[in-house]
């Protein structure tokens, strides 16, 4: 028995589950969200939650299972709340401007300033010019921005420079050795 996929799925007031043939739509006061279903799981609601069923005990079924049970929940979750990532820039003359909610300029040691355009749906903050949070409401678009911002200037390990999650430790390496 699954223990991921077995878990009920609490539909909080104000979030509106439709459920069709092979698809479900979770609509709340942030957003909307579409999550097609394979044909050995299938979703059932009762009484404001939410289940998530297989058909039968292969692998591949057992696996889907706890799967789409955790992304359905991340669809309520995001339509309620949102999801954020924050992100610290480490580094002399390293710094982040936000031109508007969906535009970030990155200066990285670089000869010229990256932009980078978010997705739909996703909002970049800076409240400080090392600090830069991404804020959505589905989880997986923005863990992948956060993690293509990540990407231009991975923190390296000698002396930690670069983007990074906020709360990453960096194993720092000792450089050469003087003689």
């Amino acid at each position: 028995m699954s223990r991921v996929g077995s878990n009920p799925i609490p539909v909080p007031a104000g979030v509106e589950v439709k459920i069709s043939t092979g698809s479900v739509e979770v609509k709340g006061p942030k957003g909307t969200l579409t999550q097609d279903l394979p044909e050995v799981v299938s979703v059932s609601q009762d009484d404001g939650v939410l289940s998530v069923v297989r058909q039968n005990d292969d692998r591949e079924s057992r696996a889907l299972h706890g799967l789409f049970r955790s992304l359905i929940n991340n669809m309520v979750i995001g339509v309620t709340d949102g999801f954020r990532k924050e992100l610290e820039i480490v580094g002399v003359g390293y710094r982040a401007n936000a031109k508007n909610k969906s535009t970030l300029e990155l200066q990285l040691g670089f000869s010229h300033p990256i932009e980078v355009v978010a997705p739909d749906g996703i909002e970049f903050d800076v409240p400080q010019p090392t600090n830069i949070t991404v804020v959505g409401i589905d989880k997986q678009v923005v863990g992948q921005v956060a993690a293509e911002i990540r990407s231009y200037r991975k923190p390296e390990p000698y002396k930690g420079k670069g983007v990074r999650y906020v709360g990453e430790h960096v194993r720092r390496k000792a450089g050469k050795a003087a003689k």
